[in-house]
């Protein structure tokens, strides 16, 4: 008679640790994900209680503009004189069908303006976020070589500008420095207009102008589009990369501390291959986990940035649609920055999951 060896408690909990590691991941996800549409329902709801706090659109557009019966003509066309119920709902179905409707002031589908506009914002939040990270962390690792010296105190100083100047201070500061004295930068746009010309009759135009630019095979062109986007990236950047340097000498410094490193430290190994090499991976982690909300942040920034450079992208529009008083293009255009960050923040927290089986916990 054959007997089967009991497996030791050890594997035990080492086997129940893995399938509870792997069902934890599983239910991290399927609940992030669920929470995106409460959050995303919340963020329109929000958007769309705000923006009829002041009345309808058609009356905050053209009021004035129309007389007693051509405004009421437009309000009932547009069915703003049902009740307010009514239209709530109905908006919501539109948003799930992704018709947000038609703008008061130019007559075009709100969705023609967020796909046109909104890869200008897309590109000019990606050059940003480049910025931020090539600036923030190595300065945040060389602040934490640094601890508590002229360099560190020097950086952390830089990181409190970065963060709290104004971005349009710092993008006005930009354009007088290097587009009016030093004349090395152009003062605004997304291109001249020979460029934007050759690249309108590109037969794969994407909107995207480094890629449309790279299509044109012309290396001038390339360099025309980059050397507009320095500016607007430089101003909006420089707002992350201060969070970035401060949450990279901080957990770099904590890293430091762990038991790991005070073993290689006695081993004899270098304060610089410490600081690069071991804790230098964990402390990206918390970065990673604010990404998300750094991205809300420069999508906020750059209504600023893209009007003071005129960069044509969805901030721009926003400046332009408030002025016009244009509600529903407003009310169109934010909801759709609402539903960005939404999913930015639960790609990032599942990045992080991956990374860190901590978070999920």
């Amino acid at each position: 008679m054959t007997t089967v060896a009991a497996r030791p408690p050890a594997q035990k909990a080492a086997r129940r640790k893995r399938t509870s590691s792997g069902g934890g991941i599983g239910r991290y996800i399927l609940i992030r994900f669920t929470l995106i549409f409460p959050t995303i329902f919340i963020l329109v709801s929000m958007v769309f209680w705000l923006m009829r706090a002041t009345g309808d659109p058609i009356t905050a557009a053209l009021g004035g503009r129309l007389g007693p019966e051509q405004l009421a003509e437009r309000i009932q066309a547009a069915g703003y004189d049902r009740p307010i119920l009514v239209q709530y709902f109905e908006y919501l179905g539109n948003i799930f069908t992704g018709n947000f409707g038609t703008t008061i002031s130019t007559n075009k589908p709100v969705t023609e303006v967020l796909l046109t506009y909104g890869v200008a914002t897309a590109e000019l939040v990606f050059y940003s976020l480049i910025v931020a990270f090539i600036v923030g962390i190595p300065l945040g690792l060389v602040a934490a070589y640094w601890r508590d010296k002229a360099p560190d105190a020097f950086l952390r100083i830089f990181a409190i500008l970065c963060y709290a100047t104004p971005v349009f201070f710092s993008a006005l500061l930009f354009k007088l420095v290097f587009s009016v004295w030093l004349k090395v930068l152009p003062v605004a746009g997304r291109a001249s207009t020979g460029s934007e010309l050759q690249m309108q009759f590109l037969p794969g135009k994407t909107g995207i102008y480094t890629i449309d630019a790279l299509q044109t095979g012309d290396p001038q062109i390339l360099l025309d589009v980059v050397s507009h986007a320095v500016l607007p990236a430089l101003a909006l950047g420089l707002l992350t990369a201060g969070v970035f340097l401060r949450l990279v000498r901080t957990n770099v410094i904590g890293t430091l501390g762990a038991d790991y490193v005070d073993s290689g430290r006695s081993r004899g190994v270098s304060e610089y291959r410490l600081v690069t090499k071991h804790a230098y991976r964990p402390a990206l982690i918390p970065i990673i986990t604010v990404i998300g909300l750094q991205i809300a942040l420069l999508l906020s920034g750059a209504v600023l940035t893209e009007t003071v450079f005129e960069w044509k992208g969805l901030g721009f529009e926003l400046a332009q649609f408030l002025t016009a008083r244009d509600f529903v293009a407003v009310q169109g255009i934010v909801a759709l920055l609402a539903v960005i960050v939404a999913l930015s923040n639960f790609v990032v927290d599942i990045i992080a999951a991956l990374i860190d089986p901590r978070v999920r916990y």
